[in-house]
């Protein structure tokens, strides 16, 4: 029962972050008049694909039980989308290189991603030799 209750409550908080997160995203103009924040796109950007990292990692929690994973999981998936809000947003401000230097991080833990999920199926494959 109690299992019951966290799993569900991690569900349940996920999803908000991710409805928040996506609408922050998507319709920052109307995410700002909602919340009573000044109408900043870019930053309301980022607000929301932050709040989308926390979703997914949340989710992935249930599903991997490894933490360096999660963890991996949620910064490629959230930093690969900040990087993407660079570029979109590029026109509003920052460094040309902010876009490209934010993408690079995310590769490299994307590969660091990549390496954990094959050593810990070789160790379970080894677990159930």
């Amino acid at each position: 029962m109690r299992d019951r209750f966290i799993k569900a409550t991690v569900v349940v908080a996920a999803a908000l972050m991710l409805v928040t997160g996506g609408w922050a995203r998507l319709d920052p103009a109307s995410f700002a008049r909602w919340t009573n924040w000044p109408d900043h796109q870019h930053f309301l950007h980022d607000a929301g694909v932050f709040q989308l990292g926390i979703g997914l990692m949340m989710l992935c929690a249930l599903w991997w039980r490894d933490v360096v994973a999660v963890v991996l999981a949620g910064f490629v998936f959230t930093n690969g989308l900040h990087a993407v809000n660079h570029w979109l947003d590029r026109h509003l401000g920052g460094r040309d290189s902010d876009w490209w230097t934010l993408a690079i991080f995310s590769l490299i833990a994307g590969a660091a991603l990549v390496a954990r999920l094959r050593a810990l199926k070789a160790n379970d494959e080894r677990g159930r030799a």
